[in-house]
């Protein structure tokens, strides 16, 4: 039993967790704060790690910021507490995003609990996958995840999977042809003899050059040269998922990711390899022409492939004394 109130290891402990979340770029937009002898930790996003042309109003923050609540969560059930979330706890201050208070949990949170290990193993795998379905059983579980988290999991028809296709190709010409996009995305990638950074997106995470255009992975390596860099052939029918939900505020951005997170981990549990990419949704003149006319998701907010075949590699993370406030 945990004792009333965390000590300051076990509050680390809990951010360390949060941490392993994905971000756009994994620019990693949060600060944690926490005052000795109270039981909540308040999490803010990073004003100073935002991407002012390819995410204006901060919603790829809020997904990323979402991702790494749900993460606390899942550890602090797994210590013990019961974690109890507000979002938006302080109308006038827009980047004060949710507190999680710890309660003594009066029952351990067994589905909760049981993600813990999948935090350090799931990565993203910009590599092939196989032609190999996913099963419906496990999509269905998938779907359910989201839905606890009040967002939706949708499986595109076929149709629908081409259209997605085609806007991260046309998404891909928008970025090339603005210099502010293409800055932008640069700044948060490292190629092979660029020095270490403790975020950003490092060339051992880009995976190979595209053979063709049949998987939605974004190319972080772009047209910079990278002599070593394999061209590999992907899937030819990519297993795609979207996730979105039917308002598009602050409120909505923050559930959809905590429950992209939580669908992430069931598929690394479940023995899914999973990438992402959101280039189609960072043009407005795109974003729209995702969603299927005719389901309840009113707002895309994020395009996920699914599959089998290589894990990705880690990728780096700042240390929690970089994130945490404690006072």
């Amino acid at each position: 039993m945990p004792s009333p109130h965390p000590d300051t290891a076990t509050v680390t402990s809990l951010v360390e967790d949060a941490i392993t979340a994905p971000s756009m770029h994994n620019a990693q937009p949060w600060k944690f704060h926490h005052r000795s002898g109270t039981r909540t930790i308040e999490l803010h996003g990073d004003r100073e790690r935002t991407m002012p042309r390819t995410d204006p109003e901060g919603r790829a923050l809020h997904l990323g910021c979402g991702a790494a609540l749900f993460n606390l969560r899942v550890g602090a059930a797994k210590a013990g507490f019961e974690p109890v979330t507000r979002l938006l706890p302080s109308p006038g201050d827009p980047w004060h995003l949710a507190d999680v208070e710890l309660r003594e949990a009066a029952l351990p949170d067994d589905e909760m609990r049981s993600m813990y290990p999948a935090l350090r193993r799931r990565h993203t795998s910009r590599f092939p996958f196989t032609d190999e379905e996913v099963p419906d059983a496990i999509l269905d579980g998938l779907q359910a995840a989201a839905l606890l988290e009040g967002a939706r999991l949708l499986v595109p028809d076929a149709w629908h999977v081409d259209v997605l296709l085609g806007l991260v190709q046309d998404a891909e010409h928008y970025e090339a042809d603005d210099p502010a996009a293409r800055e932008e995305t640069e700044r948060w990638t490292s190629l092979p003899d660029e020095e270490s950074r403790p975020d950003g997106i490092p060339a051992s995470a880009f995976g190979p050059r595209q053979s063709g255009a049949s998987a939605p992975v974004r190319d972080f390596g772009g047209r910079r040269p990278d002599p070593g860099r394999a061209t590999a052939r992907f899937e030819r029918r990519p297993q795609i998922a979207i996730l979105g939900t039917e308002l598009d505020t602050p409120l909505d951005w923050l559930r959809a990711g905590q429950a992209l997170q939580r669908v992430l981990l069931r598929a690394t549990l479940d023995g899914v390899v999973t990438s992402m990419t959101s280039q189609p949704l960072e043009w407005p003149e795109l974003r729209w022409t995702a969603r299927d006319p005719v389901s309840a998701m009113g707002h895309v907010h994020m395009i996920m492939r699914l599959g089998y075949g290589p894990e990705g590699p880690a990728t780096p993370r700042r240390p929690a004394r970089e994130v945490l406030t404690i006072a």
